[in-house]
């Protein structure tokens, strides 16, 4: 599949149209997925039929793969572009209509409902054509049409195929705030919420989509009946993403993982007012690694508390991650945050002192250096808060360097069987020499007005290099006493087994 995407590229390269990969992905993303889309829907439609149902596909005759695509010496060139492009042209049918673009972007969900047709109009209502030449578009085409998804080893190509893409796409984005999370941070993230079937999960900054596809294969595992698949599909999974190319690709991710008709907005999801949302806008799960050092606009800014403002866009998403959460106990969130949230004064340091206030943050798992490499080396970390009280003690657990190994690299990265102490250990707590607890309404500092000044949640490991008894005296001294008892049994035992040897 490598070969596959060299060799699309290597054709891209000719077009005047396109400047470097941020231009050239899009284009071969969206043309993957129509191709991916028609496969999918033949598949379907062999089933209806199988089972004497009728099937109508997101999209119809003459604008399916299919119709246009399929044929390798078929339009081509600028009667191709004209195709694409024109709000009116000659269809593959010989009919007139839109053009295959304002087809897709004019497409309605039935009877007010939303489904596939949805997804595909919002998908490319941000795209435009950027290839000049409608002969190399052809030959792009014709590459794609060589893979067939209609079966589980063409899945897993596409699966092979879309990584590709993710990998390239990361390399180009990695200068805008924006680290994709890796995968064992997601599934542990996943794991240790723990998403029901008729809960809702939200990724209000979803990238394209690893923890919402994550969230989506766990739940999938509950799925066990006609209606839990129905809530499933329907009303579970959310995600928001502003930027048009990983906005595409969280498309076609869900859709390849089995969701039929992905729910993600491409607006901001910084653009509402925190004072407006409400409970009927709030979600039971929240899993989200969102952009950070970047900058909103003014406009952006005032939805926010006049003394809650800032340009660290990760704590305007906190905040907004914060007010999204079910109340009484019904919301729970994993949020990955750069090391400066945790020390940060000022601002930073009266939206954590909120947190501790309101929400129950119960746990700090911090990463080592490395765990975003190759697209950072800022340490990270992720934290656990949920809605069922105020913060008691904050749990930590400083996940150990890899070993042998100053961090982890793009080559030797962090791995799921890594994680499965901290996986141990979350259900049964207790110190040891990655873990300790401290007291959160002791790290809020305020002043003589009651003002909060400092709030530093980077508190470092106490137990490095060696545990930390927290037993009492007199519990140390009783564990002892038990251990001598113990000791002597034995050695009564011995001397009983030697004398009857004798």
């Amino acid at each position: 599949m490598d070969s596959i995407i060299k060799s699309a590229r290597k054709i891209m390269r000719k077009d005047k149209g396109l400047n470097g990969d941020l231009d050239r992905l899009p284009m071969l993303t969206w043309i993957m997925f129509l191709k991916f889309l028609d496969d999918m829907e033949l598949i379907e439609e062999e089933k209806a039929e199988m089972s004497g149902k009728r099937f109508r596909g997101a999209i119809e005759a003459p604008y399916r793969w299919r119709d246009w695509a399929a044929d390798e010496a078929g339009i081509t060139g600028p009667d191709l572009l004209h195709f694409l492009t024109a709000e009116e042209a000659e269809l593959p049918d010989g009919s007139t209509g839109p053009g295959l673009f304002a087809y897709l972007k004019g497409l309605r969900g039935d009877n007010g409902k939303r489904d596939r047709k949805d997804v595909v109009a919002t998908v490319f209502r941000g795209l435009t054509n950027r290839m000049e030449s409608g002969y190399l578009l052809r030959d792009v085409i014709n590459l794609v049409h060589g893979i067939h998804f209609d079966s589980s080893e063409e899945v897993h190509t596409l699966g092979r195929l879309y990584e590709t893409l993710l990998r390239e796409m990361r390399d180009a984005a990695g200068d805008s705030g924006e680290f994709y999370t890796p995968r064992p941070i997601v599934r542990f993230m996943v794991q240790v919420t723990d998403p029901k079937i008729g809960e809702k999960v939200l990724d209000p900054a979803c990238g394209t989509g690893g923890f919402l596809t994550e969230a989506f294969t766990h739940m999938a595992d509950q799925a066990n009946t006609v209606e839990k698949h129905k809530t499933l599909q329907e009303s579970s999974i959310f995600g928001g993403e502003a930027k048009s190319l990983p906005f595409l690709l969280v498309q076609m991710n869900l859709l390849l993982h089995g969701l039929e008709a992905p729910q993600i907005d491409p607006g901001n999801s910084l653009s509402t007012r925190l004072a407006e949302i409400g409970e009927a806008d709030r979600f039971e799960v929240i899993l989200s690694n969102p952009p950070f050092g970047g900058e909103e606009e003014t406009g952006i800014l005032n939805n926010f508390p006049e003394d809650r403002r800032t340009t660290e866009t990760a704590l305007l998403f906190l905040q907004m991650i914060m007010r999204r959460l079910k109340r009484r106990g019904k919301g729970r969130a994993a949020v990955v945050v750069p090391h400066g949230v945790l020390f940060g004064t000022g601002i930073a340091a009266r939206i954590k002192a909120d947190l501790i206030r309101e929400f129950n943050l119960h746990t700090v798992l911090r990463l080592p250096e490395g765990v975003f490499a190759p697209y950072t080396d800022i340490p990270t970390n992720v934290i656990f808060f949920d809605t069922a009280k105020a913060t008691g003690d904050i749990w930590y657990y400083e996940q150990p360097k890899p070993e042998g190994r100053k961090k982890y690299s793009k080559t030797a990265p962090l791995t799921s069987p890594e994680l499965q102490p901290c996986l141990d250990w979350w259900s049964d707590r207790t110190p040891n020499e990655q873990a300790w607890k401290i007291k959160g309404t002791d790290l809020i500092e305020t002043d003589e007005a009651g003002r909060v000044v400092a709030c530093n949640l980077d508190q470092k490991n106490p137990n490095a290099g060696g545990v930390i008894d927290h037993r009492t005296p007199l519990e140390i001294v009783d564990s002892i006493s038990a251990k001598e008892e113990r000791i002597l049994g034995i050695v009564s035992d011995i001397k009983r087994t030697l004398a009857e040897l004798a």
